[in-house]
């Protein structure tokens, strides 16, 4: 695969804008072809955004990846770190220039999400959970994001919660996960309350999860197909449980059911 594809990580770049197309969809239902040009627009901003963010990443984890990910191109001599810094910067500049071409509700955001992306690859990653709640709050943005292409926030608002809450889960999950690996580089919440403590912080953020999957249902929100969501709601708690002996699975499971969840509320619309 070419180099910058690599230091971009180009899949998770079309993730996420596979992840806007569905919010924008969410929010507008069928009327997705009357906003084509401003959704189109939006996914081309969060493939250079995430493109930007990634190529941070390289650049500030270098001496991390070189022994945990030597394939990548800055390890691997492919590119050096000051084009893997221009990369980054040049990504998420695109992704604020481009906002002011959908509409003026996205820009604020885009630049928020923007100054939360660079102050999380430069300085929040090492704080531990402040960290976690950065990336998780990013991962909520994503739908309101959708929200603010379209210009309607009524049916993306309890996704955006809702993955920013199992979003803090998962975090905390992979941080217990990591807690050897992280040691001497990074203070994560388990280091400094141990493991089981955390470990109950992240059951609890998995179950609020299911508790706000039934806000759509009770105000009638989306259609009978909604009630899918208990797929999803099942395997949070499921997480919920299993995340003390095994918080590797809960990370992967979590992923899982938020994918569940994004299929739901998309059911739900149909």
């Amino acid at each position: 695969m070419n180099k910058y594809l690599r230091l971009f990580r180009f899949g998770n770049c079309l993730m996420g804008a596979i992840g806007v197309l569905i919010a924008c969809f969410i929010a507008a239902g069928f009327d997705l072809g009357d906003h084509a040009i401003k959704v189109i627009i939006g996914c081309v901003l969060v493939i250079c955004f995430e493109a930007g963010g990634n190529a941070l990443n390289d650049y500030v984890d270098y001496e991390i990846d070189m022994t945990a990910h030597p394939d990548r191109p800055i390890p691997c001599g492919e590119i050096s770190r000051k084009t893997a810094q221009i990369c980054g910067i040049a990504g998420l500049a695109v992704a604020v220039i481009l906002s002011f071409l959908i509409s003026f509700d996205t820009v604020p955001l885009v630049i928020l999400c923007a100054i939360l992306m660079f102050a999380y690859e430069t300085v929040l990653k090492q704080r531990g959970f402040v960290g976690n709640l950065t990336i998780a709050v990013l991962t909520g943005l994503i739908f309101l994001f959708g929200g603010s292409i379209i210009g309607d926030y009524s049916q993306v608002w309890t996704l955006a919660l809702l993955a920013t809450l199992v979003s803090i889960g998962r975090e905390i999950a992979k941080d217990i996960e990591d807690v050897e690996s992280d040691e001497g580089s990074r203070k994560t919440l388990p280091m400094i309350i141990g493991r089981k403590k955390a470990a109950t912080l992240a059951a609890a953020f998995f179950v609020i999860g299911p508790i706000l999957s039934f806000i759509p249902l009770l105000d009638n929100t989306f259609g009978i197909l909604y009630c899918s969501v208990i797929v999803a709601d099942i395997i949070f708690i499921y997480c919920a449980t299993i995340v003390f002996k095994d918080a590797h699975k809960a990370e992967k499971l979590a992923k899982v059911a938020m994918f569940a969840a994004l299929i739901s509320f998309v059911l739900g619309v149909i």
